[in-house]
């Protein structure tokens, strides 16, 4: 057997401490390089998620979503004002900036579709690099709009798909929505409406009395980024205001203001107020108080005042005007009402059987009194022998005098309470004054003879016509008010408002009575001049002294109402110290105005006439309606005009 030989051994190599010291070396570095892409890649990573939380946890409001207020319609529907959607072009410098590439395009665009200064926008970026929310324009309209975003897809239709276009690199601008308050019919029913100021808060009228209704809710639209760095949004709608629905008639309120600003233009007054309503219900169915005022600029006194003169005005003096164009004469100022208020006087003597409708009073032309005062009748030369209808038929101040009299002044004043003056009516509209009556202990022998005839007492319009309204509708006194029902957004009613019966002031016997003479009145009375043609129309004249007497100013008055079937309407105009002597003293100057305004209103509530109307008082026989001039060699029938008393 071959003997094997042994393999030899290999000489294995031993490391020097050179090369040991280069291998390490070499593993360092590629030891550091790899730590150095560890490093960069966990900071990349960081950075992304830094990014990503950040984004994640950031919040961004779109904007307020602003709620709309509620409309405020007339009885039929008709929006009497409403609240237009205008937007308001914001600028977001911060966004705008975080790319450069984005700015050129950006101004651009709003120059071009706004026609905005370059120079303007440049400062603004400059000034306010870190802002979010510069106002470049306010209330532009939808279409203004528009007309942003179809530049943008005009841009997009030029570029036909191309990626990182001109228009993509517009950004850092968007619009914010807000609701304006409009009045579409601009003066009409001004005073009843009132208007908003800034914070969407309303300043007379309804505005202001039911603006807890017509206020909303805004919303909120919140939008974020999620992980994944996708914008996440949440809304939460706003609510709307609720609708008011008035009990106004536009078509009748645009008669009553077309005849007091015609005579306001034509002879003007100091006051002339208007108020028409349903008697049966209390509703206020048309009230004018002098010239109405734009509420679309409730500020604007160019039309009253020459541009010189509001220059002139100092601050106080501007609000003072301002204060006067929006006040409300038919319920925020008391006057006496001189002789509209003897049907009241009579009422009370009836319901106490102080008298009876039988009752008959001798007009000698005054009463004396202690101290030698003389009170006049308004007939001077006295009336003669006259019936209870004929003492209201011919304004006898001397028979209300004797009534009050037998009442004396526990009663008289009693009765005044009883019709609720001198005490507000609760009308809902801001600022009725309640009147002044004069005290029971002050009613002494002279002050209840002139507060018999409206002298020394003071009410309001709505005051005397709310009284007046019982006196005609059996004696029922209904709250008067100027909103029918409180419907939501959607339309549904949340709220009607029902007639509120306060008191019953009168029987119905009374108030047939009081009825049959103030229809003879306008037949045959004082009031022939509120006469119209085809309807049977009832009423009392008015001609109250204003103080100080010594001025010889009047404050004169109708007061009638008309009823068809269920229906009945009262009216009550009243021309406070006319600008004319002659019809300043003349109570046919409001009976005109009356008779005018119901003939064209009448129709537009369904009231029609009905032929030639030849009324006739059971009670009274129509040969007896003159005072027999053998009672009274001093009668003149051109002295039936009924005029003021005066004191001697």
């Amino acid at each position: 057997m071959e003997e094997r030989h042994p393999r030899k051994k290999r000489k294995i190599k031993k490391l020097t401490q050179r090369m040991q010291a280069r291998l390490l070396f070499v593993f360092c570095v590629v030891f550091a390089a790899l730590l150095l892409m560890i490093a960069r890649l966990v900071y990349l990573g960081n950075i992304d998620k830094y990014e990503k939380n950040a984004l994640a946890q950031q919040s961004y409001v779109s904007s307020v979503i602003p709620y709309k207020r509620g409309e405020i319609t007339d009885r039929n529907g008709q929006v009497l004002a409403t609240s237009e959607l205008i937007y308001h072009l914001i600028l977001d410098p911060k966004v705008l900036l975080s790319k450069e590439e984005n700015v050129e395009p950006t101004i651009k665009a709003l120059v071009t579709v706004y026609g905005l200064e370059e120079a303007d926008l440049r400062t603004i970026l400059a000034e306010k690099p870190n802002s979010s929310y510069v106002v470049l324009k306010k209330q532009l309209s939808y279409t203004e709009k528009q007309s942003f975003s179809e530049y943008i897809e005009g841009l997009k239709a030029q570029e036909k798909g191309k990626k990182n276009g001109e228009s993509s690199k517009i950004k850092g601008v968007w619009f914010e929505e807000e609701y304006k308050r409009t009045y579409p019919f601009g003066t009409l029913a001004s005073h009843i409406i009132g208007f908003t100021v800034s914070g969407d808060v309303g300043t007379y009228g309804i505005e202001q009395q039911y603006n807890d209704d017509l206020i909303g809710t805004n919303g909120r639209t919140y939008g974020y980024y999620d992980s994944q760095l996708n914008i996440q949004r949440t809304t939460k709608e706003a609510e709307d205001g609720k609708t008011i629905v008035s009990t106004i008639d536009l078509n009748v309120q645009r008669v009553v203001q077309k005849y007091v600003e015609r005579f306001l233009n034509d002879v003007g007054a100091e006051n002339v107020g208007v108020v028409i309503m349903d008697a049966g219900s209390g509703e206020i169915l048309a009230m004018q108080s002098n010239y109405s005022y734009d509420l679309n600029s409730p500020r604007d006194l160019s039309g009253w005042y020459t541009e010189e003169q509001i220059t002139a005005m100092s601050d106080q003096e501007t609000v003072n005007n301002l204060y006067k164009l929006w006040r409300n004469f038919c319920i925020s100022d008391a006057y006496e009402p001189g002789s509209t208020f003897k049907p009241f006087t009579v009422a009370g003597a009836l319901e106490e059987n102080l008298i009876s409708t039988d009752s008959e009073y001798l007009c000698d032309g005054f009463e004396l009194f202690p101290g030698n005062v003389r009170i006049r009748c308004s007939n001077n030369n006295g009336h003669g022998k006259i019936s209870l209808a004929q003492s209201l038929m011919y304004s006898c101040n001397d028979a209300m005098m004797q009534i009050a009299a037998l009442e004396g002044r526990t009663m008289f004043y009693d009765y005044q309470k009883h019709f609720l003056f001198g005490t507000r009516t609760g009308i809902d509209l801001p600022g009725e004054t309640k009147g002044e009556l004069i005290p029971e202990s002050g009613l002494n022998a002279t002050e209840l003879a002139t507060s018999s005839f409206g002298q020394s007492l003071t009410v309001n319009m709505v005051q005397i016509a709310s009284a007046f309204c019982s006196l005609v509708n059996g004696g029922t006194y209904y709250e008067p008010h100027v909103v029918k029902a409180v419907k939501n957004a959607k339309g549904a009613t949340v709220r009607q408002v029902e007639p509120v019966a306060i008191c019953q002031t009168v029987s119905a016997e009374t108030s047939e009575f009081i009825k049959e003479a103030m229809y003879m009145t306008v037949q045959s009375g004082t009031a022939t001049k509120a006469q119209v043609k085809g309807y049977l129309i009832g009423g009392k004249t008015g001609t109250a002294q204003k103080r100080p007497l010594t001025e010889r100013k009047n404050l004169v008055s109708l007061l009638g109402f008309v009823e068809s079937g269920d229906t009945q309407i009262v009216i009550y105009v009243v021309v406070d110290e006319a600008h004319d002597e002659e019809l300043m003293r003349k109570s046919a100057t409001a009976s005109e105005m009356a008779a005018a305004i119901l003939e064209e209103a009448l129709p537009y509530l369904k009231v029609y006439p009905e032929g030639e109307i030849n009324y006739h008082l059971e009670t009274i026989e129509q040969d007896d309606l003159l005072t027999n001039p053998d009672d009274n060699p001093n009668y003149r029938p051109e002295d039936n005009e009924d005029a003021p008393n005066v004191m001697e």
